[in-house]
């Protein structure tokens, strides 16, 4: 392998290797022409390019395995591995972009280096001004694609979160419930639910206003994620009502985090208005899947605990199995 760019002298008075200089520039160059290796070397080093070469496809694959690399540029006749199979496993094993150069220009076609991942195509004798432009326009194309990728990842992201919380919206609640009992049912490990309301919270909008009051729901967001585990999941299901779901967690269990969640939104104190202190708290009905019953049955029983802990003077959790007696836990 032969690095061929020149060397820079840092602010610290050191001297670095140029492939260091600009990071996100990284080209290796396959062919087993020294003359050409070092001639396109020394053009994209000087256009600001951290410039590699190796005389293999193999020599290719190695460096790959141990170096980012950005682009590939590579002739398809190659001793060994050719350069069109070596485009194929580099677009199955990397992230780098291939452009393949050929002197058989009837031989290979532009579709057929496409087709198989290749990012441009070029033929030899090659224009160095020429290959520089491919070169920044497939960087271009990588970078718009890399972006366009980050805000997919952005929409989808907001797509399934509450604005106001940062919690799952109740959208997501829904279809992450059915990933969840299928994986309960496949494993037969339990699932519990949570769902958690906030107590009087209609008459504390009416006194302090909705500022106030989504205050009290983004704080109590908050709280509810720190009491939780990693792979536990909470949501807003809708106003001031939440959902919590806790795979390979038992009713028993699951009634321990709901009285943590219960505590901890206790110790909160809120001031709407100036030398004013108020405390918050909620109520949280408890149950754990059945095996083969419907989605609707089990949010049903977990809305139907809740409102027991409702109906027995809040601030309390209900634990309500599918084929037992409903149990209320006061605030201790």
């Amino acid at each position: 392998m032969s690095s061929c760019g020149p060397s820079l002298v840092g602010n610290d008075g050191r001297r670095g290797d140029w492939k260091w200089a600009i990071l996100g520039n990284r080209i290796l160059i396959v062919d087993d022409k020294p003359d050409i290796c070092s001639t396109m070397c020394a053009y994209m080093a000087l256009a600001g390019f951290a410039p590699e070469s190796v005389s293999s496809a193999e020599e290719a694959l190695e460096h790959l395995r141990r170096a980012e690399v950005d682009i590939v540029i590579t002739d398809i006749m190659l001793p060994g591995l050719g350069g069109l199979d070596l485009t194929r496993q580099i677009k199955k094993e990397h992230l780098a972009d291939v452009i393949v150069m050929t002197g058989h220009s009837d031989n290979f076609s532009y579709e057929g280096a496409i087709s198989i991942g290749a990012s441009d195509f070029v033929v030899k004798p090659v224009r160095l001004e020429e290959l520089l432009l491919r070169v920044r326009r497939v960087l271009r194309e990588r970078e718009l694609t890399e972006e366009r990728n980050r805000m997919m990842e952005k929409l989808q992201t907001l797509a399934i979160t509450d604005g106001l919380t940062g919690l799952y919206n109740s959208r997501h609640f829904y279809t992450q419930l059915e990933s969840e009992v299928d994986r309960s049912s496949r494993y037969r490990h339990p699932l519990a639910m949570l769902l958690i309301d906030i107590d009087h919270f209609k008459e504390f909008n009416d006194t302090y206003g909705h500022l106030e009051g989504d205050k009290v729901l983004a704080r109590f967001s908050q709280v509810l994620k720190s009491c939780l585990r990693t792979n536990d999941s909470a949501y807003r299901y809708g106003g001031e009502e939440f959902t919590v779901l806790l795979p390979e967690t038992g009713a028993e269990e699951a009634r321990t985090v709901a009285q943590r969640i219960r505590t901890a939104l206790e110790m909160e104190s809120f001031s709407p208005e100036p030398s004013r202190a108020v405390s918050k708290t909620i109520s949280i009905g408890v149950t754990e899947y059945q095996p083969g019953e419907a989605t609707t049955a089990f949010i049903n029983r977990a809305d139907a605990a809740m409102y027991l802990s409702k109906q027995n003077g809040r601030n309390r959790v209900s634990v309500l199995h599918a084929d037992a007696v409903p149990r209320t836990e006061p605030a201790r």
